[in-house]
């Protein structure tokens, strides 16, 4: 796959952000903020780009947010969302593992937020979560607050505990096995749905078949952080698409269900872009990403999936307790994925394909040495996945309009 072409850094040492404004370019604000609540995990997955890849930062980063440091963040989301009228935000609380700051810690910053934001906009609250620490009393207090929770989860209990163990070796899967039969029981108006870790390695079906058991109203699948200096460990010989392969068998069965078991928003994203329509997420599609990071400290920082790229790739040299958020939309990374086509390497502008998959993941298309302009480390998997999704799909459309003539 080639490299940059010039050489330099991409995008921070080479994107003209000046000239991009001066061409009449302009940025998207922020709608999404993701605040690391508490910096440490009570798990220790063996993929976890925050404590395991190149970014160490954490380590020198408080453990839990101090109120003065949470509150000012909600003040420069009551600016932003005045300064660009915008009549909704995102607050994703996160981690390390949220739950660790304790229900009222979480309850009194939900709280702060709510009474900040009240006459500016409408505020969507959400917390990830590896659900160790879900307890009846913690949900009350969410559905009282009108947070809804999202839960990490790989699958069948052997997979999920050979990779979301606790640091002394023990599984996780009894214990988010309890919280999720709880909250997808009682609590279902608090379900924001399951993030599962793609691993081709495992039984897809039988993956899937365990994440439906909760009835979840969404799951994200996500492809393990990995770029062509860490390329995935079971990269193969040239023609294997074992993520594709995984995927595909996937999406197979929940296209072809009699009625919609769940929303899954990769694939819907890829049906939507395919009929040109707009996508959701950040791994697939050319949307403006519109996601901004504050850490415990009160940094800003961009999306933190880059922590499994190279030391301080999240890094802008900005705070909360400084700067507003609009500084942080002249930073060249945040506009590398603002800018659409203007980002993909020329591989990627030739394939048919781009407009659907977007050049993939931003953090997997890194290569020490020249940077993001490249394409997916995954770009074989992206591909076969995408044609499979629209052969399919146009082969329907197509079915339905004869019918109907």
């Amino acid at each position: 796959m080639p490299a940059n072409t010039n050489n330099a850094l991409w995008p921070n040492e080479s994107l003209d952000v000046p000239a991009l404004r001066a061409s009449g370019w302009r940025p998207t604000p922020f709608r999404d903020v993701v605040l690391k609540v508490h910096q440490r995990c009570n798990l220790a997955c063996d993929y976890c780009y925050v404590y395991t890849m190149a970014d160490q930062t954490w380590r020198d980063r408080p453990r839990t947010m101090a109120r003065a440091v949470w509150r000012a963040a909600a003040e420069r989301m009551a600016e932003h969302a005045e300064a660009h009228q915008l009549p909704r935000m995102r607050l994703i609380l996160h981690g390390g593992e949220p739950l660790l700051a304790g229900r009222e810690t979480l309850a009194a910053l939900v709280a702060d937020f709510r009474a900040v934001l009240r006459d500016t906009c409408a505020l969507d609250v959400r917390i990830q979560s590896n659900g160790v620490l879900l307890d009846a009393p913690t949900l009350d207090r969410f559905v009282e607050q009108g947070v809804s929770v999202g839960i990490s989860l790989d699958g069948a209990p052997a997979e999920t505990d050979r990779h979301r163990r606790f640091p002394d070796g023990r599984g996780s899967f009894a214990a988010v096995d309890r919280a999720l039969q709880l909250l997808s029981s009682t609590y279902p108006s608090a379900f924001a749905g399951l993030l599962c870790t793609v691993d081709p390695t495992t039984d897809p079906l039988a993956c899937y078949a365990a994440l439906l058991r909760y009835q979840p109203p969404l799951i994200d699948f996500l492809l393990p952080h990995a770029n062509w200096s860490e390329p995935p460990h079971w990269a193969g010989a040239s023609g294997q698409q074992p993520v594709a392969d995984w995927l595909i068998a996937i999406f197979d069965r929940w296209y072809d269900a009699p009625r919609q078991e769940t929303s899954v928003r990769l694939f819907e994203d890829i049906i939507a872009l395919s009929l040109g329509g707009r996508g959701r997420s950040e791994q697939v599609g050319l949307s403006p990403v519109a996601v901004v990071v504050v850490e415990s400290d009160g940094v800003i920082e961009l999306v933190d999936s880059l922590k499994s790229t190279y030391p301080d790739a999240c890094a802008t040299g900005l705070s909360v307790l400084t700067h507003d958020f609009d500084a942080a939309l002249s930073h060249p990374g945040v506009v590398a994925r603002q800018i659409g086509l203007r980002a993909l390497a020329d591989t990627c502008r030739r394939c048919a394909l781009h407009p659907v998959c977007g050049g993939g993941h931003y953090a997997h298309r890194f290569r020490a040495g020249d940077g993001f302009r490249n394409p997916s480390v995954y770009c074989a998997d992206m591909f076969a996945l995408i044609q499979h999704v629209i052969d399919r799909v146009h082969r329907d459309v197509s079915a339905r309009l004869r019918s109907s003539a």
